[in-house]
């Protein structure tokens, strides 16, 4: 007996609005896969990238972690990045954070949650090293949002820090990094500004030869 019928039931509906709307849709679909952008997002339910950028399954290839982190030692992530630059051919790189993300606000406080902890470190890092800023501010929603964005940021530069991205830049390929955040309290995405297009832009420490 299957306990989740109503899900097979969705996906038939879905199904059948699909190829109502493109009869071939499907058969076209699974020949292969083109995109040209790479999602790194957070797991969190709510922030599901297809429906934000309002794209068909196959236009996006999607990375999502807790907190929507970028970790020079995470095999899964570099491996996902790897597969969409030199295999995929992907042109863009979007690194997108939420505000109300639960990994960052969990890194702001002192509990202990287990496992989880270690993966926090890494936000812990950046609250540290932007704690100066962080205090100037005097409402505690102001310094949640702010430390929501500072990870996006963070993370597009590691992003960049990658052998991976550097040396497709290196071959002439056309990539781009961007970083935005998610406002789930209206759905509408911001654009953080900052947005890597070549090697010239990444700090000389972490260029590789």
């Amino acid at each position: 007996m299957r306990e989740l019928n109503k899900l097979f039931e969705k996906n038939k509906g879905w199904v059948k609005k699909i190829t109502t709307e493109d009869p071939n849709f499907f058969s076209a679909l699974a020949k292969e896969q083109k995109p040209e952008y790479l999602w790194i997002g957070c797991s969190d339910s709510r922030v599901t990238p297809n429906q934000i950028v309002d794209l068909l399954p196959g236009e996006i290839f999607v990375h999502r972690n807790i907190a929507n982190l970028v970790v020079h030692t995470d095999l899964n992530c570099l491996s996902v990045m790897q597969y969409a630059v030199e295999v995929l051919q992907v042109k863009h790189i979007i690194v997108c954070g939420h505000y109300g993300c639960g990994g960052v606000k969990a890194a702001l406080g002192a509990r202990q949650y287990g496992l989880i902890d270690i993966w926090l470190r890494h936000i812990k890092d950046i609250h540290r090293r932007y704690i100066i800023e962080m205090d100037s501010l005097q409402d505690e929603d102001e310094k949640f949002r702010f430390l929501c964005e500072k990870n996006v940021i963070e993370q597009v530069a590691n992003v960049c820090n990658t052998t991976i991205v550097q040396n497709a830049w290196k071959s002439g390929r056309k990539l781009v990094i961007h970083g935005w955040i998610y406002d789930i309290e209206d759905g509408m995405l911001k654009d953080l500004d900052v947005c890597i297009s070549g090697l010239e832009q990444v700090e000389s420490t972490y260029k590789m030869a």
